[in-house]
């Protein structure tokens, strides 16, 4: 039996595209009211229209490495809906130059200032209210490479993907007693905007055959319907037709 959401407070950063938005359309529909951040105003504006139509939502700027402004976002969240019953974790980004003959410590900072301090810095500010509710579900995007290491992603993704999975047990470790649960969601190759990034970016029939952002809600969306008695600690979502068994790829690409 599926848990409705109505009532539910989400809030998703990276919203405004890829896994994010896929996630957070998927929880407005199911009747939570969604709340997305971006670093961009344009695309959270795109993504505030679809997910309107949706249900009920709003969209709010946010660098999540910037961690005064993670918890004024958190407090203003707090303080218009009176709690945040689920936090999905889902803005990331890699260096375009990421190989360690090529990174730079500036590179190297920025994506560890994203994908794990900016995600830390989300999990502290909302843990305090999940706490006093006795409930809050926090949904960790990592990737296939937090399992596998890959030189197509490079040692500064790699390792804050990996760092993520530490994270997230860490949480449930630590937190399960107040009724908090986190998972860490892992997905193979995606069809996302991201690709296009990539030195030689995939073919359209190629990413056809990826997991497409339809199916990361869904995932999504199942994690934030489990009853609250149930924890699942990571789930690992690839493409049927999946190109590092097949040779395709040396490794695994990032996920959004």
């Amino acid at each position: 039996m599926q848990h409705k959401l109505n009532g539910r407070v989400a809030w998703v950063t990276g919203g405004g595209s890829g896994i994010g938005l896929a996630g957070a359309l998927a929880l407005a529909k199911a009747g939570a009211h969604v709340v997305i951040t971006g670093r961009n105003a344009t695309t959270n504006a795109s993504a505030l229209t679809q997910l309107q139509a949706a249900g009920d939502a709003e969209a709010m700027l946010l660098d999540v490495s910037d961690k005064d402004a993670v918890q004024s976002i958190a407090q203003n969240i707090i303080s218009k809906h009176g709690r945040i019953d689920i936090l999905i974790n889902s803005a990331g980004m890699n260096a375009t130059q990421r190989n360690l003959n090529v990174l730079t410590t500036d590179s190297w900072d920025e994506v560890v200032n994203t994908n794990l301090n900016g995600l830390f810095y989300c999990v502290h500010s909302v843990l305090p209210i999940m706490r006093s509710q006795g409930d809050g579900l926090i949904i960790n995007v990592s990737s296939w490479a937090g399992l596998y290491a890959s030189k197509l992603t490079g040692p500064a993704y790699n390792a804050t993907k990996r760092a993520v999975l530490a994270l997230s047990e860490s949480i449930n470790m630590e937190e399960c007693s107040y009724g908090i649960r986190a998972t860490s969601l892992l997905p193979g190759e995606v069809a996302t905007p991201i690709l296009n990034k990539r030195p030689v970016p995939p073919t359209l029939e190629t990413q056809e055959r990826m997991v497409q952002p339809v199916d990361m809600g869904n995932a999504i969306l199942f994690l934030a319907q489990m009853p609250a008695r149930v924890c699942v600690n990571e789930l690992v979502i690839s493409p049927t037709y999946n190109r590092f068994y097949l040779g395709g790829l040396e490794t695994p690409p990032e996920k959004k």
